[in-house]
C-alpha cells in the first residue's frame, strides 16, 4: 500500500513538474486530487513547490469543468496546510488561490460556481482569508455580481454569499462596502428571490451594522419587505423578527416594530400567521429590562436576581417605584429629558415610619405634633417644590437633573432621635397622627408630578410612568386609611390577598387593574399572545400553536416581571393541563426557570400545585421535572420542600421498567438535593433510595449510585452524626462486602475508593470500620473483584491513608503492605497490573469492570 501511494505522488509530482499535461479528463482529475499530497511530499524546496503552484494556477484554466470543479474541492485542504505552512509560503495562498477562488464565482458552469462558493465559505469561515484579501478581491465581485444589470443566476447566487459573507466581516467593512447595496437589493422589484434572500438574512446585517444604521438605512426597507406582495418574504421578516428588534432602540421597538408585527400575527396567509405566532413570544421578550424585572443572566445562562443596594432597601415598598428607583433620567424620543422615577417617587407612601422626617423635609411641611427642619434645608426643599413646574415643560428639554439629597437624608435619619424627643413608637397613636398629617402632603406631591407629565402624553416612556405614579397614588391612599382603621402596620400582610412579593423580597399591594393589563410591552402583543391557548387558533394557525406558546412562557414572564404574573397566570394554568403532553412537557422542562422570575411566594402560592401535577403526569412529562428537581426545591421554603421528600420515592415507579435514564436522572438530583434537607432526613428517606438504586438491573445506574452512596456518608460525618454514619457503613457492609453476587462484592471496593479519595470520613474511622472488609475482598474467588480491590488500595488507600495508617492503626498497616503484596503476585495480570501500578500515573478508568 505503501509503494502504490509512494508511485501515486511521484507520478503527480513528474507531470506536475515536468509542465505535462495529462490527455485525458480523469486523468487531469486524479493530478486535481492528489495536490495536497505532492505539496506536503515536497514543501521542503522552495523551488519545487513555486513550480506546483504555478501549475496549480494553469490547471486552474483547463477547459474541462469536472476538472476546474475537483481543483476547487481541494483549495479549502491546500488553504489548511498553507496556513500551517505560513513561515515558509507566507503570500503562497493570497498569491495563487485566492484568484482562483474569485475567478470561479463567475465561471459559466453551474458545479464549478457552487464548489467555489463553498470554498470561499469554508475558508471564510475558518479565517483563511486575511481582511485586504477579502476587500479587495472579494467584495468587488459580489459587488459586480449583484449590479441590476448582472445575470439573474449570478445576481441570486452572489446575493446569498454576501448575506453569508456578513456575519464573518468586521462591521466597517460591512458598512462601508455592502450596507448601501444590500439596501438596493432589498428593493429589487424584479426578482423575488433576491428580496427573499434579503429577508431572510435581514437580522444578520441589523446586529452587524448596530442600532444606528439600522434605524437610519434598513428599517424602511424592512416595512417593504414585510408588506411584500410575496408570503414567502413576509414569512421570511417574521422569522427574524426578533434579531431585528434586538437592534433596535425601546422607541422604535414600541412604536414601529409592534404595530408591523401585529399585521404580520393577522397576515392573510396561514403561513406567515404562523411563523409570526412562532416568534411572538421572541419577540415580546425583547422588550425585557433587567433594572425593571430584578432579573439578569449570567455568562453561563444562568438567571440570577440583580444585586441591589442597601439604599434601594430604602425606597418605597410599592413594587414599581422599588424597581425602578435607582434609574438616572432617560432622554426621550424628542431629546428632552424625562424625571428619574426615584424622584417622583419620594413623594409616595412609605410603609416604614422611620422613612417620615425625611419624606417631612422634602415637602417643607411641618405638623403638629413634629419639630420642623432645620430653616435652610427645609427653605431650599420647599423652593425645589415650588419651581417644579418651572424646571419641567414642554420648552425645557435640557432641564437640571434633580438635585442628589441622599446625604442629607442621612443625617436627618441621625438627627430624628434627638430633635423629636416625643416621637412615639412605631404602631402607636403618635405614629397614626404622623401617617395622617403625611397622607395629603403625599398625594398632593404625586398628584402635582402628574400634572406635569400630562403635556407628555404621546411619549411611551411617560405613559409608563404616569401609570406607575398612578397605582402609588392608589396605594398611598389605601396605606393611609389602612393605618387610620385597623392595627399597626408591624405585620406584613398575608401573599394571597392581593399583595405580592417585589425582586427586593418585599411584600407589595397588586393594582387593581384588569387581569390581563400592563404597561411593560404594548398591550396588543400581550393580548396576541394569550390568545395562543385558543383553541380556534390550533385550527386556523397552527396545531402546535399551544406548545410554542408554553415554549416562550418563560422569556415573556420575565419581560413582564412578577409584578405582572396576573396577566399569564390563568394562560399558564391552562397550558399545565393542556391534553397535548408535548405541551406540558415543555412547562416541565421550564418550570424551574419560571420559578426564579416569579420568586419565593408566588411560586409557593401557583407553581407548586402544578408541579405537583407534573410529578403524576407522564414519564415524558416526568423527566423534565426530573431534570431540574434540585433547581426547583432549592426555592422552596425549608418546610414546604421538607414535604416532597415523601415522594421522591414515586421516581423509583415508571410507565416503562427499560426505562433506565430516569432512574439514572434521579441518583443524579439526589446527588445534589441531599445538601438541602439536614443529616436526619437524608438518613431516613434518601438512603432507602439510593440502596435500592444500587442494586438496579443496568450498569449505569448502578454506577452513579454509588456516588450517591458516598454523597450519603460524607453528610453524615460533615454534620457530626457519627453514630448515623456508623449505622449506615455497617449496612454498606452487610449489603454489598457480604452480597452472594460478585457485582456487589465489587462496588464494595469502588464505595471504598470514592470515600477515600473524597475524604468523607477520618482516615482511623475507615481503617476501623471499612478497611478489614476491603481487605478481605482481596481473596476473593472472582477476578473483577481483586482487580478493585487492587485499585483502591494501591492507588488510595495507600497513598491518601498511610502516614495516618502508620501512626493510629499500625496493625491494619502492616496487614495493608501484605495484601497488595499478595496482589501483585496474583495470578490474574490484570490485578497484578493495578497492585503493582505507579499511584503518580494517570488513574485509569475501570467503568467498564462495574
Amino acid at each position: 500500500m505503501y509503494l502504490l501511494s509512494h508511485f501515486y505522488i511521484s507520478s503527480c509530482h513528474k507531470v506536475l513538474l515536468q509542465n505535462s499535461q495529462p490527455e485525458t479528463p480523469r486523468s487531469k482529475q486524479i493530478v486535481a486530487r492528489g495536490l495536497l499530497d505532492v505539496l506536503r511530499e515536497f514543501s521542503d524546496n522552495e523551488n519545487d513547490f513555486i513550480s506546483v503552484m504555478e501549475t496549480v494556477a494553469r490547471m486552474s484554466e483547463d477547459g474541462e469543468p469536472t476538472v476546474r470543479a475537483e481543483l476547487m474541492e481541494q483549495v479549502p485542504n491546500i488553504a489548511m496546510f498553507l496556513h500551517e505552512s505560513q513561515p515558509n509560503f507566507p503570500a503562497a495562498f493570497s498569491r495563487y488561490l485566492v484568484p482562483i477562488v474569485v475567478r470561479y464565482l463567475t465561471d459559466p458552469n453551474n458545479q464549478v460556481r457552487k464548489t467555489s462558493q463553498a470554498a470561499l465559505l469554508v475558508l471564510l469561515e475558518q479565517g483563511l482569508i486575511c481582511k485586504g484579501d477579502v476587500e479587495s478581491k472579494v467584495c468587488p465581485v459580489l459587488l459586480d455580481l449583484t449590479e441590476p444589470s448582472s445575470d439573474d443566476d449570478y445576481k441570486i447566487e452572489a446575493v446569498a454569499i454576501m448575506c453569508k459573507l456578513v456575519t464573518m466581516l468586521s462591521r466597517d467593512t460591512v458598512e462601508q462596502l455592502l450596507l448601501l447595496r444590500f439596501c438596493e437589493l432589498c428593493s429589487d422589484a424584479r426578482l423575488f428571490q433576491v428580496r427573499k434572500v434579503c429577508a431572510a438574512n435581514f437580522g444578520e446585517f441589523c446586529s452587524i451594522v448596530g442600532q444606528d444604521a439600522t434605524e437610519k438605512l434598513l428599517m424602511s426597507k424592512f416595512f417593504d419587505l414585510c408588506s411584500d406582495s410575496l408570503w414567502g418574504i413576509r414569512k421570511a421578516c417574521a422569522e427574524c423578527f426578533m434579531i431585528v428588534s434586538n437592534s433596535t432602540s425601546p422607541g422604535v421597538r414600541r412604536s414601529k416594530l409592534s404595530p408591523l408585527f401585529i399585521s404580520l400575527i393577522s397576515d392573510q396567509s396561514r403561513w406567515v400567521r404562523q411563523a409570526a405566532f412562532q416568534s411572538l413570544g421572541r419577540f415580546i421578550s425583547t422588550f425585557a429590562n433587567p433594572s425593571s424585572t430584578g432579573l439578569y443572566f449570567r455568562e453561563d445562562g444562568t438567571l440570577l436576581e440583580v444585586p441591589r443596594c442597601p439604599s434601594d432597601r430604602l425606597g418605597d415598598t410599592h413594587t414599581h417605584t422599588h424597581t425602578l428607583q435607582n434609574r438616572p433620567p432617560q432622554a426621550n424620543q424628542d431629546g428632552r429629558s424625562t424625571p428619574s422615577l426615584e424622584s417622583m417617587s419620594r413623594g409616595a407612601s412609605s410603609a416604614d415610619s422611620a422613612h417620615t422626617p425625611p419624606r417631612e423635609r422634602r415637602e417643607g411641611l411641618a405638623c403638629h405634633h413634629s419639630n420642623p427642619a432645620p430653616p435652610a434645608a427645609a427653605h431650599g426643599r420647599s423652593k425645589e417644590t415650588e419651581h417644579t413646574d418651572d424646571n419641567f415643560n414642554s420648552f425645557h428639554y435640557w432641564r437640571p437633573p434633580l438635585p442628589d439629597i441622599s446625604e442629607e437624608l442621612e443625617i436627618l435619619k441621625a438627627e430624628a432621635p434627638r430633635g423629636q424627643p416625643g416621637r412615639v413608637t412605631e404602631g402607636g397613636a403618635g405614629s397614626e397622627e404622623e401617617m395622617a398629617c403625611l397622607e395629603p402632603a403625599t398625594s398632593s406631591q404625586i398628584q402635582k408630578v402628574l400634572d406635569c407629565l400630562q403635556p407628555h402624553m404621546d411619549d411611551p416612556d411617560v405613559q409608563a410612568q404616569v401609570q406607575v405614579l398612578s397605582a402609588a397614588l392608589k396605594a398611598a391612599q389605601l396605606e393611609s386609611q389602612t393605618e387610620a382603621e385597623g392595627p399597626s402596620d408591624s405585620q406584613p400582610p398575608e401573599v394571597g390577598d392581593g399583595v405580592e412579593s417585589s425582586p427586593g423580597g418585599k411584600t407589595t399591594e397588586l393594582s387593581d387593574e384588569p387581569p390581563s393589563q400592563q404597561n411593560v410591552i404594548p398591550q396588543p402583543l400581550l393580548d396576541q399572545y394569550l390568545s395562543m391557548t385558543d383553541p380556534a387558533r390550533a385550527q386556523t394557525v397552527d396545531t402546535e400553536i399551544a406548545k410554542h406558546c408554553a415554549f416562550s412562557l418563560p422569556g415573556v414572564a420575565l419581560t413582564l416581571g412578577r409584578q405582572n404574573w396576573h396577566c399569564l397566570k390563568d394562560t399558564y394554568e391552562t397550558l399545565a393541563t393542556d391534553v397535548q403532553w408535548k405541551v406540558r412537557r415543555t412547562l416541565a422542562f421550564s418550570i424551574h426557570e419560571l420559578a426564579v422570575i416569579l420568586g419565593d411566594q408566588l411560586t409557593a402560592a401557583d407553581l407548586v400545585p402544578i408541579f405537583n401535577g407534573f410529578l403524576k403526569d407522564l414519564d415524558e412529562v416526568r423527566i423534565g421535572v426530573l431534570k431540574h428537581l434540585y433547581d426547583f426545591l432549592k426555592l422552596l421554603h425549608a418546610e414546604k420542600r421538607r414535604e416532597y421528600l415523601y415522594q421522591l420515592q414515586e421516581f423509583m415507579v415508571t410507565d416503562n421498567s427499560r426505562n433506565w435514564r430516569f432512574r439514572y436522572e434521579l441518583a443524579e438530583q439526589l446527588i445534589l438535593i441531599i445538601e438541602l434537607y439536614g443529616h436526619y432526613d437524608v438518613f431516613d428517606y434518601l438512603r432507602q433510595i439510593a440502596l435500592t438504586l444500587c442494586s438496579d438491573k443496568v450498569s449505569e445506574v448502578r454506577w452513579i449510585s454509588y456516588k450517591l452512596v458516598v454523597e450519603i456518608l460524607q453528610k453524615m460525618y460533615a454534620c457530626g452524626a457519627h453514630d448515623l454514619g456508623l449505622n449506615f457503613i455497617n449496612e454498606l457492609v452487610v449489603r454489598f462486602c457480604h452480597c452472594p453476587k460478585w457485582v456487589g462484592r465489587q462496588a464494595f471496593a469502588f464505595i471504598c475508593q470514592t470515600i477515600v479519595e473524597e475524604d468523607c470520613m477520618p482516615m482511623d474511622q475507615f481503617a476501623q470500620h471499612l478497611l478489614p472488609s476491603l481487605l478481605s475482598l482481596s481473596s476473593d474467588p472472582v477476578a473483577n473483584v481483586r482487580v478493585l480491590v487492587a485499585k483502591a488500595l494501591r492507588q488510595s488507600v495507600m497513598e491518601k491513608g498511610k502516614e495516618r495508617l502508620a501512626s493510629d492503626a499500625s496493625a491494619y498497616s502492616d496487614e495493608l503492605e501484605e495484601t497488595v503484596t499478595a496482589l501483585q503476585a496474583d495470578k490474574d495480570r490484570d490485578v497484578c497490573f493495578f497492585a503493582s501500578l505507579d499511584p503518580s500515573r494517570a488513574l485509569m478508568d475501570t467503568a467498564a469492570l462495574i
